[in-house]
């Protein structure tokens, strides 16, 4: 017996709704992704446009703002203490005025000589911790010693060996000048230079802001412990100048700066001279001199 034609319909229509009821749901997921999707780039979008907006009407104040610098002066009135300030500013201008026109150090080495009249010279020789036979014959020929030696200074003549301290402080070398200077009394030491070969640029500022301070006097000498003086008529030659200002003397001269590197007088700074590439005219370090205006100009810029 064959089935009927309404009996064979069941089945196809079944199968043809589930596959209706599948389309429909994956229909729905998709929309629903869709949905999220967008939702997700708007957020994006108007967050973007926020920062936009903040970011035009930021560059828009900023552009109204003229720019400018701000001076000391008002960051000193900003800060409450502009009145400090000038207090400041007024006493390093009479510090300054005081060291120009002869300033004293109220603390005075040992070997510091206080007068109320000018002295006519103070000459520091240069010296170092291993000099001894060099100073031991200046002391035999052209230097005073002992009471000779401060009789010279009460006609105006201050000499003095100068020396520095040893790097490592309380050495041998040290302990030798200390020895020295207790004998012969005749020493100047800057305790605050190391004594090197290549601190002897250093040596010279020491010397002058220290002699400037501990003595007052028209001129002040420097010379090495090899130079044989003959003070007489060094001193003749001061006395002559006396009334002079800014005195800069010595055996000047100049010459070309050596800027190769392994050459003899090698000289690290020389772009500082220029295309020229010479020495400015100076004095020759064995012996110099100096009135009392230049070393203090030392001393003040040091």
């Amino acid at each position: 017996m064959m089935p009927s034609n309404s009996t064979r319909r069941y089945p196809f229509k079944g199968h043809q709704a589930d596959s209706g009821r599948g389309h429909t749901i994956t229909m729905l997921v998709m929309f629903l992704l869709a949905c999220l999707a967008w939702l997700y780039i708007g957020g994006r979008l108007w967050q973007d446009a926020e920062m936009r907006k903040l970011l035009g009407s930021l560059l828009e104040k900023n552009g109204k703002q003229e720019t400018r610098v701000v001076t000391v002066e008002e960051q000193l009135m900003n800060l409450g203490c502009k009145d400090s300030g000038k207090k400041i500013a007024d006493l390093e201008l009479e510090l300054t005025l005081a060291r120009s026109q002869g300033y004293l150090h109220k603390h005075l080495n040992w070997s510091a000589t206080v007068s109320s009249q000018r002295l006519l010279a103070v000459i520091g020789i240069y010296t170092g911790f291993g000099s001894h036979s060099n100073r031991n014959r200046i002391r035999n020929t052209w230097m005073q010693t002992g009471s000779a030696l401060r009789k010279l200074e009460e006609k105006g003549i201050v000499i003095r060996f100068v020396v520095g301290r040893s790097a490592n402080r309380g050495d041998s070398l040290d302990r030798r000048i200390n020895e020295e200077i207790l004998e012969k009394n005749d020493f100047l030491v800057l305790e605050s230079h190391e004594e090197a070969a290549e601190e002897l640029p250093q040596k010279a500022k020491h010397f002058f802001s220290s002699v400037t301070e501990y003595w007052d006097a028209a001129f002040y000498v420097k010379v090495d412990d090899n130079i044989h003086l003959n003070l007489d008529k060094f001193i003749n030659i001061l006395v002559s100048l006396r009334d002079k200002r800014r005195v800069y003397m010595g055996c000047m001269k100049s010459g070309e700066v050596i800027s190769q590197e392994g050459q003899q007088w090698y000289e690290p700074n020389w772009w500082k001279f220029g295309d020229e590439k010479s020495y400015f005219r100076h004095a020759a370090a064995p012996l110099y001199v100096l009135s009392r205006d230049l070393a203090q100009y030392i001393n003040i810029n040091r």
